[in-house]
Parts: structure tokens; C-alpha cells; sequence
């Protein structure tokens, strides 16, 4: 199975954020230091966004290429190990489900800001993602348990079409 393939590597850079005040900042729960966090040896990271889009025709195929695409791009930005693996899992998971529930092609954008991963997999289906529970017998359905899991966060844009999670970057302090 052939699937048409669009990418672009980009990097921009952005004005400097306000900082929130505490009260401002989300009302996540703490992470443990097992989930979505892990140290990436580089100096704190300037205000600069790297990353990657592609678009893919909705083809199950297309989730491996997706893999293939962001597993080459994280070692470039740092970010290796565990935490590679677990945003290869995350990306998989909502290109799985984009091919799955959507309409039209797949689009998957990755940036890294700061000390924040974003990914961005858009569908073009209205209805929202929504989490769900399997049965033990099932052998679908856990994609989204999964992201919840390994991410900061998660969610989709008001329009429905796109499901989103972050994970942090730590830095290490030289």
C-alpha cells in the first residue's frame, strides 16, 4: 500500500512569553516522574520553535510512516530514551485513531517550544475524540487511555478535528 506523503521541517522564532501568574496555571494534577518527563541534556532552551508537519492520505498504512518520521526527528531536538518511545506512542496512537474516525487526510504536526513537546493530529471529523473504557476482550479502543497516561495533557480544539497532547522537557541545568 502506497500512501502520498507531504512534509516540511520547520523552525520559527517566537516573541517571549509573559509568564502566567500561579493562579493562571493549569490545574492539572502533579505528574509522578514516571509519566512524560524525563531530562534532556542541553542548555535551557531559547525561544524558538522546531518541528515537523506531514499529511498523510487516511491509510493504516500511514502510521508506521508517522513513527518512522518522528522517531528520526526527536533524537535531532534531544530528546531520546524513554520519553522518545513515549511520544512515538502517543503520535501512533492519535494517527491511529485520526485514520480510524476521520475524514479526509491525516495531518500531524510536532513542535517543540521551550520546555514543551505539542502534537497535533488532525482529522477533519467534527466530533471530538472522547476517551473510552474496552473490555478485557476488546482489541481496540485504549488509544486515548493511553495518551492520557503518558502525556502532561491532552485534549481537542474546539472544532473537534484536532486531538492534541503535550509532554514536558526537562531540561538539565549544565
Amino acid at each position: 500500500m502506497n500512501s502520498s506523503i507531504r512534509r516540511s521541517l520547520f523552525t520559527s522564532v517566537t516573541r517571549p512569553q509573559r509568564q502566567r501568574p500561579a493562579a493562571a496555571q493549569s490545574d492539572q494534577p502533579a505528574m509522578s516522574p514516571a509519566t512524560a518527563a524525563a531530562l534532556v541534556p542541553s542548555n535551557p532552551l531559547p525561544e524558538i520553535t522546531h518541528g515537523f508537519e506531514a499529511a498523510f492520505e487516511p491509510d493504516p498504512a500511514c502510521v508506521s510512516g508517522a513513527r518512522r518520521i518522528t522517531t528520526a526527528f526527536l533524537p535531532l531536538c534531544g530528546v531520546c530514551g524513554q520519553l522518545a518511545d513515549s511520544i512515538v506512542l502517543a503520535v501512533s496512537e492519535l494517527v491511529t485513531n485520526a485514520v480510524r474516525h476521520g475524514k479526509g487526510d491525516v495531518d500531524l504536526r510536532l513542535s517543540i517550544s521551550r520546555n514543551e513537546l505539542l502534537i497535533e493530529v488532525t482529522d477533519g471529523n467534527p466530533n471530538p475524540a472522547e476517551m473510552n473504557t474496552s473490555g478485557t476482550d476488546e482489541e481496540s479502543g485504549r488509544g486515548l487511555l493511553l495518551v492520557d497516561a503518558l502525556a502532561r495533557k491532552w485534549g481537542v480544539t474546539p472544532d473537534g478535528t484536532t486531538t492534541w497532547c503535550v509532554f514536558l522537557l526537562l531540561v538539565e541545568k549544565p
